[in-house]
């Protein structure tokens, strides 16, 4: 994504609008600059963006060898990729971006948010759609460990902020048994103490807004944008940075910021429930 932001500023500033005028005469088409420009994809060779480069007129070699580096970093499989083959559409982007996120913010209405999840929870969720929606036993493994793993930016040298609601009917919905959801509340009692983390409660007895959906904002270093997840019903992740979508759902986080629990409250709620559970 940042190779691509850089090199649509580059050919921009080159004078150049049109992607077919950008690659005539190189071994590069202009529905794959299209790609690499919006991040989904890479130059298979170094060669082709150094082409590229030329093309706009960026020929120091320092400026040259950074975006070249960068290209390179790209190419790197990430440690998700190993879980690649039962993985839905879609999320293995999202991984990638989630592990190189400065700051997520997330609503969940249905279940515990992901990367908060205990193993016994995930686990329970994976076994109870797994004769529904005809998972293999590797596919349901294999996504509990993925999620596990997936949980480490939590606490990592340089974790990753996050601000998380949850419908308090998530809390109250049992997955498994009443033990395992003892354990989970237990575990984002935990979690909510630590200092990137931050985690509220919208009271099932409160009017106001609530997204019937799920969403995920994921806020990077400049330049960077702002990118939103949505999922979808078969499981997919749809994701976003165009500004009026990140905008609409910025202002549903809000709205759904505002009328949940104040954030002092979180540790008395989940204690409170605990004990009722």
């Amino acid at each position: 994504m940042q190779l691509g932001l850089e090199l649509e500023r580059l050919r921009k500033n080159a004078g150049i609008t049109n992607l077919k005028d950008a690659v005539k005469g190189l071994n590069i088409s202009d529905s794959q600059l299209y790609r690499v420009e919006k991040g989904t994809s890479a130059f298979r060779r170094a060669s082709d963006l150094e082409a590229l480069l030329e093309r706009y007129g960026i020929t120091d070699e320092e400026d040259v060898e950074f975006l070249v580096g960068i290209h390179r970093d790209g190419l790197n499989r990430g440690w998700w990729s190993t879980y690649s083959r039962t993985m839905p559409s879609g999320m293995a982007m999202y991984i990638g971006l989630e592990d190189g996120a400065k700051a997520i913010k997330a609503w969940q209405p249905d279940v515990v948010f992901g990367l908060f999840q205990t193993e016994a929870y995930a686990r329970a969720i994976f076994e109870g759609g797994k004769p529904v929606e005809e998972r293999t036993t590797e596919f349901v493994e294999r996504g509990i460990a993925l999620r596990m793993e997936r949980q480490e930016i939590l606490t990592r040298e340089n974790p990753v902020e996050i601000r998380a609601i949850l419908d308090e009917a998530v809390l109250r919905r049992v997955m498994g048994s009443t033990d395992i959801m003892k354990v989970q509340i237990e575990r984002l009692a935990e979690l909510a103490s630590l200092d990137n983390v931050t985690i509220q409660i919208l009271p099932l007895s409160s009017p106001t807004y609530r997204a019937h959906f799920d969403f995920t904002l994921m806020e990077f270093a400049d330049p960077i944008p702002t990118v939103v997840q949505m999922d979808t019903f078969d499981g997919a992740s749809n994701l976003s940075d165009k500004d009026t979508e990140v905008w609409m759902f910025t202002r549903r986080f809000d709205a759904l910021r505002d009328g949940a629990l104040p954030v002092a409250e979180t540790p008395k709620f989940l204690h409170r429930l605990s004990r009722e559970i």
